[in-house]
């Protein structure tokens, strides 16, 4: 990470959010009025069924959907309201994303599929060069850097798919059932390595459906039909004070 962490700073700040769709003659809530707060250099956790309206806050999160009401804040940003592509802008400089299925190019090596958002931004070939290979030294997989993700295992793919979040230095680490393609022993080391990374001050947001791993975050927000409350606490009491 470069610069100094100031754990006292909203890494992510969501105010009374909504998100509406509407399905033949119904219109489907997605999101009720959620708010939350998440600081930097948290690592915390999002658990929901199917249809709680775990995807939907994800996708705000990401960046990747607007929501129908209410305020998004991210690094300080309020992004709620921006276009397409400013959204898309912010996603590659602010968030690092990590993927269920990996979503490895199967074509390039390990090295280059790192380099891939840097070459998005613009960073020159040698920057980005050495930007990946500090990226893949993170999760301790230099050696494996000119391998393809075909000679790679399920654990060392997930493992380039975080080098590659890692790369461009993003003030948040956005990670999507990052472990539901792995069997346990691979995921308690992923789970283990991503801790390690929450330790060394990156902010991570975990989503999930286990709460066995969701445990092993520092926050468990649970999400129940588009709205959310912190594990331990009332509902009502949480949604008010997130």
């Amino acid at each position: 990470m470069t610069g100094v962490i100031d754990y006292g700073k909203p890494m992510l700040r969501i105010e009374h959010v909504s998100k509406r769709y509407r399905m033949g003659g119904e219109i489907v809530k997605a999101l009720d009025e959620v708010s939350m707060t998440v600081m930097q250099g948290e690592m915390v956790a999002i658990i929901g069924p199917s249809g709680s309206g775990k995807s939907t806050l994800m996708n705000t999160i990401g960046c990747l959907d607007s929501p129908t009401s209410g305020s998004y804040w991210l690094d300080g940003d309020e992004v709620s309201r921006l276009s397409e592509n400013k959204l898309a802008a912010i996603r590659n400089r602010k968030i690092g994303f990590i993927f269920q299925s990996f979503n490895l190019l199967s074509k390039l090596s390990a090295l280059e599929n790192v380099e891939l958002p840097l070459i998005y931004r613009g960073v020159p070939a040698k920057q980005r060069k050495e930007l990946a290979i500090a990226a893949l030294r993170k999760v301790k997989l230099e050696e494996r850097m000119g391998h393809k993700p075909t000679e790679l295992s399920g654990g060392q793919q997930q493992r380039v798919a975080i080098a590659r979040a890692l790369a461009g230095e993003p003030p948040l680490l956005l990670a999507d059932e990052p472990t539901g393609a792995l069997d346990t022993k691979t995921s308690n080391e992923v789970m283990q390595l991503l801790q390690e990374l929450n330790e060394q001050g990156h902010t991570i947001v975990l989503i999930t459906h286990d709460m066995d791993i969701a445990k092993q975050a520092k926050r468990v927000i649970r999400i129940q039909d588009g709205k959310l409350y912190e594990e331990g606490r009332d509902p009502y009491e949480v949604q008010s004070r997130l």
